[in-house]
């Protein structure tokens, strides 16, 4: 009898024999699907994992590649810093991705003007600025807060009526100086500084006038004299005409005094913001010169159009027709530094 070996087979008299194979513990059994299985799952985490990362790292890259790939502006040195491509957390800002982007703030006091100031800027197209953000006192209530709603405000995710969203190409706010500003000027000036943000300053230059305005303002906001509600400003002659028939009573005792503390308190705080780059302008010098706005958009950095505002003045006469015992604020100004107030200072 033949008999070849090979391969687990014999061949036996012509006869083809299998060999048995030999079975699995059953440990093995369980053991190897599941491995296979856990196997699975790990490379599956792990590729998950990394898709994770580099969809993160390309966020970043994203984040801050507008600057890098937005070769169509060109700015001098002392811009840069100053120029922005903010990315909204809330909207894409599309096609105007690679329009630079200005900070600023409007800077004033109550009853200069400001308000008006800002319907101007606001009519530009490019131009969002969100109003006096800071006169709700929760805003204000200390610096952390306080930066919470400017870095909000200057990445474009605060939003308001004035929000010009995906074209705006200088955004900022209005600012009293006694909304907190002044009370953390230190913090807020070295915010401003980090992060690129302008100051335009708008005062009055005669505070008679702003006096006037304010305590006529003052008296509406507890009479209500336009139907029950008190309004600082109006948009038609109408309301105007109604707001302007009370005229004040000034105390002429101490008015010199009032004055010298205003001008100081002006003075303080341009002092105190000066490492701020900014630009003073003057509400009678916007009336008187339209240039001023030029300069205004100049500053900004944005194209300049006609600007526009549906406000109508409200005190529109001289002083002299305005401020109930007249004789007594006239001794009291006449030869003084403040001699000036009492004239027309400019046409309307």
């Amino acid at each position: 009898m033949l008999i070849r070996k090979g391969a687990g087979k014999r061949l036996i008299s012509g006869s083809l024999v299998m060999k048995p194979q030999k079975k699995l513990p059953i440990v093995l059994k369980v053991f190897v699907p599941f491995f296979l299985l856990i196997s699975g799952i790990l490379m599956f985490l792990v590729c998950f994992e990394q898709i994770r990362i580099d969809k993160k790292l390309r966020l970043v890259s994203i984040s801050s590649a507008p600057r890098s790939l937005c070769q169509g502006y060109q700015f001098s040195k002392s811009e840069t810093g100053y120029v922005h491509y903010p990315q909204p957390s809330n909207y894409k800002r599309e096609e105007c991705a690679c329009t630079p982007v200005r900070y600023f703030a409007i800077i004033s006091m109550q009853r200069s003007g400001s308000g008006w100031f800002e319907t101007l800027l606001n009519s530009h197209e490019n131009i969002s600025s969100n109003g006096e953000i800071f006169q709700i006192f929760e805003r204000r209530s200390n610096i952390s807060a306080i930066k919470r709603i400017l870095d909000r405000v200057y990445n474009l995710d605060f939003y308001t009526s004035a929000a010009k969203n995906e074209c705006t190409a200088a955004v900022g706010i209005k600012w009293m100086l006694n909304q907190g500003l002044l009370d953390n000027y230190d913090d807020i000036v070295e915010y401003f500084v980090r992060r690129g943000i302008s100051a335009i300053f708008i005062f009055r230059r005669n505070l008679l006038r702003r006096m006037v305005s304010q305590i006529a303002n003052d008296f509406d906001r507890d009479f209500k004299q336009l139907n029950g509600t008190h309004k600082s400003h109006v948009h038609t002659i109408q309301e105007a005409e109604v707001l302007a028939r009370f005229k004040p009573t000034i105390n002429a005792t101490n008015l010199v005094s009032k004055l010298d503390w205003t001008n100081e308190y002006i003075a303080a705080a341009l002092q105190k913001m000066k490492r701020v780059p900014h630009l003073v302008v003057y509400y009678e010098d916007v009336i008187k010169n339209s240039s001023v706005l030029l300069d205004v958009q100049h500053f900004l950095g944005v194209p300049q159009k006609v600007l526009f505002s549906k406000q109508i003045k409200i005190h529109r006469k001289p002083l002299r027709d305005q401020i109930e015992n007249w004789d007594e604020v006239y001794h009291a100004l006449n030869g003084t530094r403040y001699e000036s107030f009492l004239y027309d200072d400019y046409k309307i």
